[in-house]
């Protein structure tokens, strides 16, 4: 694909995720909408891979506007406060870091994966080690005896950052 091509299918298709319900849109669902805008077969395995880093792209900068987010309404609170407070403000932060409810408030599956986002109530996408590697994985999990297990239905398998 050329550069104009593929600045029009990223456009297009960063327009139909911000649309989108992201508790039922797919990676193919997306692809197939391109598609028909533009009037290009997008199923060829390149540009679906073009497609795919797109969408990944957009799940990561949600997540990360989250974070972020979060860490502005945190210093925005400290602001507000007075001087005297401050050193009490530090003792009760070195606590919580060391309780590990610090400001970030990372979310760790039962296998020890960072949670980035959660999709739906079913869906999230994780950040995993193995052999030393990062890997971004999404996947869709349903509940058995009170614990979340991951189901046979991988949205997308494992990718490596």
């Amino acid at each position: 694909m050329d550069e104009a091509t593929k600045k029009n299918v990223e456009a297009t298709v960063l327009e139909i995720l911000r649309g989108s319900d992201m508790e039922s849109v797919t990676e193919y669902k997306v692809r197939a909408a391109a598609s028909d805008r533009l009037g290009i077969d997008l199923s060829i395995p390149d540009r679906k891979l073009f497609v795919r880093g797109v969408v990944e792209e957009y799940l990561l900068s949600l997540s990360s506007k989250e974070e972020a987010k979060a860490e502005e309404e945190g210093v925005t609170g400290r602001e507000s406060k007075g001087k005297e407070h401050e050193e009490e403000d530090e003792e009760d932060d070195d606590e919580e870091e060391d309780e590990g409810k610090g400001g970030g408030k990372r979310e760790y599956d039962d296998q020890g994966d960072l949670i980035l986002c959660r999709l739906s109530s079913k869906r999230r996408v994780t950040l995993s080690e193995f052999k030393g590697r990062s890997l971004v994985s999404i996947r869709e999990f349903y509940v058995k005896d009170g614990k979340e297990m991951p189901s046979a239905k991988a949205l997308r398998s494992v990718y490596p950052c």
